[in-house]
């Protein structure tokens, strides 16, 4: 690697050349101008440098030697640091010196997933208004940049952009929000690492050998299979509809027209976001060991007709990130599907099943869920009420990490019982119970037809029956791709969909995944 592609690929302050047959001392991505560290843990610092070639890491009060192995990579563990707003420098010296200025110590959390993570401030909810209003120099956002590969790499471009209304229109917005509601109420620096990319599976943020070990791996390769098969007529596809498009954008002369351009497929020899285990490689790699709290993850419309692969994919995942950031049992909060029309659905009901099969990395340690199936947008798959979101999962961070004193989940259903012509739920965080309108409940006798059905509240439990099921075998709530929300605790956060009956999901042959989300 030369000098001048090290400095363009790392982004290092100040480096001094001392020779051109020397490669240049480089750090890792995550230690630019304009840092957070993360307080309270140890901090692995790390980059490249000749192998044998010694290293001194210099960062407040602490000084750390060590030497770049035969591969070129150098790591040293500062101790753990408090909170500190006052702005210091990383001084790292070898045959060249790297001054990284204006770090901060805090809170860090990673924020990734598809579209819906991605999303920024200024496509969002009162985008005027949040963006006069972000004067918070103390919260710090990197956008790493899209791209995918074939295999891990140790480089990534990007920076660190301290917020002010200059700069937040381009931060993710729930990154951004949950944030901001952290830095409220803990009052440190707050690093968000967004490490998202619109439209991508799952499959592309886990690593080869877990993805290998999964249950799902041979239907994931048959499908490969299946795609390399039809990618010549999907490509005549795209193609004719690229055509339309680009003569509609034509005869517009220049106004704004409806729709979005068609997305190119994936192709044989392609390496993009829907390869397997490329934005793991790319994206996510560069920044493994780097000291975090957390990660809040908001994805799963990409894998919505496959709930089944999902149900051991996700833990899969969290589990795999964990054991690679070697901090133990990451917090890992992501948010559960919003409600939308899917009108590519025929079923109606795929998305539900998908919220189920993301509740499966519930049974993991340290993980929570932020309900939204009340606040999307039927027909906006981007819908823009990113506040909620970010507001909800900083919720869950506070009570869980920060022991605030703050309620941060719904109901939880307990247990529902048939009790004659009805059922009764009994739930966990009733907290006040509420219901707000008389929708949202289903009633299914053996014959699988389900009937709405009435239900009202009997303390910190409902009571739901419908005259069209005399003899009700199953009931399910809110089970639909775009539901009605009704049921709420007092602290107005909703209860997740939920159903009694494990009938199989229906066939997805009527629905189709959108791959520009």
């Amino acid at each position: 690697m030369t000098a001048l592609r090290s400095f363009l690929l790392y982004g290092t302050l100040a480096v001094s050349l001392t020779s051109t047959n020397r490669a240049a001392v480089t750090l890792a991505p995550p230690f630019r101008d304009g840092a957070v560290l993360q307080q309270g843990k140890t901090l692995p610092i790390w980059g490249k440098a000749n192998a044998g070639e010694k290293i001194t890491v210099t960062f407040k009060d602490q000084t750390k030697e060590t030497s770049a192995d035969d591969n070129g990579r150098w790591e040293v563990k500062l101790a753990p640091l408090s909170a500190s707003s006052e702005p210091a420098e990383l001084t790292v010296v070898g045959s060249d010196t790297i001054k990284v200025g204006n770090i901060l110590v805090g809170e860090v959390w990673i924020c990734s997933g598809q579209s819906n993570m991605a999303w920024v401030v200024k496509h969002s909810k009162d985008p005027e208004t949040e963006i006069a209003a972000a004067n918070y120099p103390l919260i710090r956002h990197f956008k790493a940049p899209l791209s995918a590969s074939a295999t891990p790499l140790d480089t990534s471009g990007g920076t660190w952009e301290t917020c002010s209304p200059e700069t937040v229109g381009d931060f993710s917005a729930v990154g951004y929000y949950f944030g901001r509601e952290l830095f409220k109420k803990l009052d440190v620096p707050i690093g968000l690492l967004n490490i998202s990319y619109g439209g991508s599976p799952i499959e592309s943020w886990i690593n080869t050998a877990t993805l290998q070990e999964n249950l799902a791996f041979p239907a994931i390769m048959e499908r490969q299979k299946e795609d390399v098969t039809r990618y010549p007529a999907r490509l005549k596809l795209y193609e004719e509809r690229l055509a339309a498009w680009e003569a509609k954008k034509a005869a517009a002369n220049g106004q704004k027209i409806s729709g979005r351009a068609p997305v190119p497929p994936s192709g044989p020899g392609v390496v993009d976001r829907f390869t397997l285990s490329s934005l793991y490689n790319s994206m996510l790699h560069p920044f493994i060991p780097y000291a975090v709290r957390g990660v809040i993850w908001f994805q799963g419309e990409a894998n919505f007709l496959r709930s089944a692969e999902y149900q051991t994919l996700f833990p899969a995942m969290i589990t795999a990130w964990r054991k690679e950031f070697g901090q133990g049992d990451l917090p890992f909060y992501y948010v559960q599907l919003a409600n939308q029309a899917r009108k590519t659905d025929a079923t109606g009901v795929q998305f539900a099943f998908q919220r189920e099969a993301q509740g499966t990395a519930l049974k993991l340690p340290n993980t929570g869920v932020a309900i939204t199936a009340d606040i999307g947008e039927a027909d906006n798959s981007h819908f823009k009420n990113k506040q909620e979101v970010g507001r909800r999962l900083a919720l869950i961070a506070l009570a869980r990490d920060y022991d605030q004193q703050v309620d941060f989940q719904g109901p939880i259903v307990k247990d529902i019982a048939k009790k004659g012509d009805s059922f009764q739920i009994t739930f966990e965080q009733a907290g006040g119970l509420q219901l707000k309108g008389d929708e949202g409940f289903e009633i299914a006798g053996a014959d699988k037809i389900f009937h709405p059905a009435l239900a009202k509240i009997d303390g910190s439990s409902l009571i739901v029956r419908s005259e069209r099921v005399p003899e009700p075998a199953a009931i399910r709530y809110a089970w639909h791709n775009n539901p009605n929300i009704t049921l709420y605790n007092e602290a107005g956060l909703p209860a997740s969909p939920f159903r009694s009956d494990d009938w199989p999901v229906p066939s997805s042959k009527d629905a189709t995944p959108d791959p520009a989300e």
